[in-house]
């Protein structure tokens, strides 16, 4: 049994870890007024380098970046460029708060993937935790009440294609090794976003290319700090923290975007925090499930970077969940 003390030292590693993202989102959002959402990732992608290569040139236990699984690789690869472009889009769009609700729906989506893609038995009780998160998606949108924009159809493009990228890694990930995860995925993310600058290029000023710059550390910063939490704290303590974003994304939409949601944001994104901890606790119950897609998929966020997560072979990229099983035929913040 672990003592409360590491216990609450992994609690609060996560909260300034997703605050630390929440941070990461609020600058990116201030970015988008000034340039295309492509050359925010080109830019961040390209800063990722410095401190993931000092990250994968410390392991000493990598002797070559040849994949095991290339096909699977590229499609992980082009699910984050869809996760980011979508993600870093929407905050330019919509408040900060009415994004956070979409994406958190993350989990939610995972526990349905997890079915045909990873063999999971999801039971009634679950059905019923995404049926409600469904709710409170409709609450927050309001489809025929309000006017749906682009923004909206891409943070729900964000939200699908990072919890496809995380039930890939979790299938993947026990075979491919932590270097190969981050390096493929960065490459071709700039090669990407490189293709499409001549079109989008708008010459940076300094102090934006510092704030990139702030964004792509805050992003590894956070990576570790959550890393650090699930190995001193159960994933059943820490996963829901994740939802503490969307009280920094009241505060500085408010601080620094005169972003006020309506109360059915609020009420709906209350239902899907809700749906969202019942599915956690769910999965932290031995004889629920077998393979716990969300919880050993810790960085329940959209998957807006590169990881910096290690994979023991174990879980495939992810501390093991304490109690958790660990008969799992696939892997994976």
């Amino acid at each position: 049994m672990q003592a409360p003390q590491p216990k609450m030292q992994g609690l609060g590693l996560a909260f300034l870890g997703f605050a630390f993202f929440a941070t990461h989102d609020a600058l990116i959002k201030s970015l988008g007024g000034s340039y295309s959402v492509f050359q925010i990732i080109f830019f961040t992608t390209l800063f990722s380098f410095v401190p993931m290569t000092v990250v994968m040139l410390a392991d000493r236990k990598v002797d070559n970046f040849l994949p095991h699984h290339p096909w699977l690789i590229l499609l992980r690869s082009g699910l984050m460029i869809s996760a980011m472009s979508g993600t870093f889009y929407a905050f330019t769009q919509l408040p900060m708060a009415e994004v956070y609700s979409i994406l958190f729906t993350v989990p939610l989506i995972i526990t349905v993937l997890s079915v045909p893609l990873l063999g999971e038995t999801v039971r009634a009780q679950r059905w019923a935790a995404v049926a409600v998160g469904l709710i409170g998606v409709m609450v927050v949108l309001r489809p025929g009440s309000t006017e749906l924009t682009l923004g909206h159809g891409a943070a729900l493009v964000g939200a699908f294609s990072s919890a496809l990228s995380n039930i890939l890694v979790r299938k993947i990930g026990k075979e491919e090794r932590s270097a190969v995860m981050i390096l493929y995925p960065m490459i071709l993310s700039v090669i990407a976003m490189a293709a499409i600058m001549p079109q989008v290029y708008v010459p940076p000023k300094l102090g934006h290319l510092g704030m990139l710059a702030a964004v792509a550390i805050l992003s590894v910063i956070a990576q570790h700090m959550i890393i650090a939490a699930y190995r001193a704290a159960p994933a059943a303590l820490v996963a829901p923290s994740q939802y503490s974003q969307i009280i920094w994304a009241a505060l500085f939409g408010a601080l620094f975007f005169q972003e006020s949601p309506d109360i059915y944001v609020g009420i709906g994104a209350s239902i899907i925090i809700l749906s969202g901890v019942f599915v956690v606790w769910r999965e932290s119950r031995e004889d629920v499930s077998e393979r716990n897609p969300v919880l050993r998929n810790p960085n329940m966020r959209v998957d807006t970077g590169p990881s910096t997560r290690p994979k023991p072979l174990t879980t495939g990229g992810l501390p093991p969940a304490p109690g958790a099983h660990q008969q799992v035929p696939g892997s994976e913040r």
